[in-house]
């Protein structure tokens, strides 16, 4: 093979129109680095011969070339030949095939042994000489071309934003109305019966799971079970290729059938938000394999220990942390997000962890040059971004930039403990409700940037919540010490499913409660996915391994009546500006439409003291927005009726909107309304 005159950009291998294909790749510490093009593997099996072609050009420290035989449908990878001193970070070691961290699309699996491994398993100083092109699946030179035709952006405003958590298997699955051929994949997840579901609910944003292509652990493996989460990246510019349907036809076809699942969000008017993982890989710590960037560089893309750079500075619990205050692993993230929006039409960006990115110095940073790049790239100024604020080492919730949102577990938290009855969290609660003023506003951040949950994928599902005290993890193999033990959870006296009327009717009043509240709330609501049906897994908080019907969505057993629910209270919503305010309703200093009275339940203003006594259980919200309908939020956190005192109607009599209570009755005008212990009833006064 022959080499032409290349440049030192884009990184990656990108096709050529005239033939061939553009190679480039960053390391400072490489002596050598080769593009090793395979052949088809033969009929019974037989891996395909390797060629390859060593990139001769150097640009600072960016190898590149052009390789003539490289085109679409290509399997590769890289090697890489440096120095091997891992007690300095330098892991290089030619013997190993490396993914390229730029790949569009993967082909094939791990197999888990000695050769994956850069160090002897035995003795981690000494190099493995062990050939790694037999268990290492290919990069692919996937085709990026596609008919997005007149494909349009939502572009939703974030105050007329409801977030759909969902994984793209567990979601099709087992759903009767999608084709068994395509359950479990993008283009299950765009059947028209998907569609029409996510539609029908009313949600405006569908955010997936980790769909950047991911490794299957091997001790997860050996156990039987499989990383269904997906927080395990390895390819952050590929489409995890497991969600691909056999339909998806030539190899890297999952590129083309994750744009057609996009695009057909689209053309329903859903965005397509990403769960992106950019603070950690597959590799794990230095113990872990070598797949790709710890042979190509690993000082530039991992965050190595001062003074012990055999080790990773690990903020994120997997073993290593992405090295963000170096300009590649930088390039990496930027270049990755732009791909996403650019070539995949992706609408937003949930980022996990998304405090270990701000980390450069070790402290977390608001003018970390992360948040830097991604306020000024004109490409990602219109797309949502999302920030999970803490990591093992802080929690930052409130610490992020005026422009991002962020996953608010103050919300979670404070607002289980109101409905399961804790004494002095009544005021917490109200900051809860009107927006977390008290974590946004003195910064002049608005209520849209907290991203209010009850339940997400990482802990009990809303079901289980009010089904389980304890978790019930047994089925991850790890005697159930993994998890969270702190739930919040009540299951109304009675450890899981039971026929006893009285607490399954309590079961679903707290569920109604905590969608009401969530959906009733200022901010931004994300609903996991699931919850909607009362869908359960049995007691497990941490179903990172269970791709499984534990995980799966189980239609048959869909308590329609809570999806009903779910839906009339979305519409509600929707539809109705005081459930939405894009500012703090009480604000003096700022002119809005909106406005909020706090009252207690005997319809008198709150003093300081009323809200340290613990027995108080009982709020009154007001939301007005203009002339438009308002809206009487009456609450009971206690265990007992309360007589609220209603506050006078903004337009005219209050009438009954919704309840947890499926016999509250509202009948003329009404001046006093018992609410039962632990439920809502949401009043609505109308302006015509």
């Amino acid at each position: 093979m022959t080499a032409s005159r290349s440049k030192p950009y884009p990184l990656g291998v990108t096709p050529l129109d005239g033939g061939g294909a553009h190679v480039a790749v960053y390391s400072e510490t490489a002596d050598h680095i080769w593009f090793c093009l395979f052949d088809d593997d033969a009929a019974d099996g037989t891996p395909g011969a390797e060629h390859r072609t060593e990139l001769v050009e150097r640009t600072g420290h960016v190898f590149h070339t052009v390789v003539p035989e490289a085109r679409v449908g290509s399997r590769y990878g890289f090697r890489v030949a440096g120095p091997w001193d891992p007690s300095a970070g330098l892991r290089h070691n030619e013997h190993k095939l490396l993914l390229d961290p730029w790949a569009t699309a993967l082909d094939g699996t791990f197999d888990w042994g000695q050769a994956v491994f850069g160090h002897d398993m035995d003795d981690p100083e000494t190099m493995d000489t062990t050939d790694s092109a037999p268990a290492m699946p290919r990069s692919v030179i996937a085709d990026r071309s596609f008919d997005w035709g007149d494909d349009e952006r939502p572009l939703t405003p974030l105050e007329e934003t409801v977030v759909y958590e969902v994984h793209v298997k567990g979601f099709t699955r087992q759903h009767p109305e999608v084709p068994e051929e395509i359950r479990g994949t993008y283009a299950g997840l765009a059947h028209p019966a998907a569609i029409k579901y996510f539609t029908d609910l009313g949600v405006t944003a569908v955010e997936l799971l980790p769909t950047h292509q991911f490794v299957q652990d091997s001790h997860l493996e050996e156990k039987g079970l499989r990383n269904y989460w997906g927080y395990n990246s390895i390819g952050f510019f590929a489409p995890h290729d497991e969600y691909a349907s056999k339909a998806a036809g030539t190899r890297g076809g999952q590129v083309a059938e994750f744009k057609a699942m996009v695009k057909a969000f689209h053309e329903a008017g859903l965005e397509v938000w990403m769960d992106v993982v950019y603070n950690h890989t597959a590799e794990g710590n230095h113990m872990g394999p070598t797949l790709s960037f710890k042979g190509i560089d690993n000082a530039a893309f991992y965050r190595l220990v001062e003074g012990e750079e055999s080790a990773y500075f690990d903020t994120t619990g997997t073993g290593n942390s992405l090295n963000v205050s170096h300009p590649a692993a930088l390039a990496l993230i930027m270049d990755s997000l732009r791909y996403w929006v650019t070539e995949m039409h992706v609408d937003g960006f949930r980022f996990d962890l998304a405090t270990t990115l701000t980390r450069q110095g070790g402290e977390a940073s608001e003018h970390s040059a992360f948040l830097t790049l991604i306020h000024q790239d004109p490409v990602l100024k219109s797309v949502k971004m999302i920030a999970e604020p803490w990591d093992t080492a802080g929690y930052q919730v409130g610490g992020f930039p005026a422009d991002w949102s962020e996953w608010n577990g103050k919300f979670r938290d404070d607002v289980r403990e109101f409905w399961n009855g804790e004494p002095g969290v009544l005021s917490t609660f109200s900051d809860r409700v009107l927006g977390s003023p008290d974590v946004y506003e003195d910064s002049r951040r608005s209520p849209l940037s907290s991203v209010n949950f009850v339940t997400a994928h990482d802990g009990f599902t809303l079901a289980d919540l009010t089904m389980y005290q304890e978790k019930h993890n047994e089925a991850n193999g790890e005697d159930n010490q993994d998890g969270e033990s702190d739930n919040k959870s009540f299951n109304g006296g009675i450890e899981g499913p039971t026929d006893d009327g009285a607490v399954n009717a309590y079961r679903d009043r707290q569920r109604r409660n905590f969608l009401g509240t969530l959906l009733v709330s200022a901010g931004v609501p994300m609903i996991l996915g699931g919850d909607e049906i009362a869908r359960s897994q049995g007691g497990n908080n941490n179903a990172y391994c269970q791709d499984s019907e534990i995980s799966w969505f189980d239609w048959e057993q869909a308590d329609l009546e809570l999806l009903e629910f779910t839906r009339e209270l979305i519409t509600l919503r929707r539809e109705n500006a005081a459930l939405r305010p894009d500012w703090f309703r009480y604000a003096p200093e700022v002119e809005s439409d909106d406005h909020v009275q706090v009252r207690r339940a005997d319809d008198h203003s709150f003093s300081s003291g009323d809200w340290q006594q613990g027995e108080n259980k009982a709020i009154t919200f007001v939301l007005t927005h203009k002339d438009a309908d308002a809206f009487a939020f009456l609450t009971n956190g206690s265990t007992s009726v309360v007589e609220f005192q209603v506050p006078e109607a903004p337009h005219g009599e209050w009438e009954l909107a919704s309840s947890s209570d499926p016999d509250q009755v509202v009948e003329g005008p009404v001046t006093t309304l018992l609410v039962r212990d632990a439920s809502f009833t949401l009043l609505r006064s109308r302006a015509s």
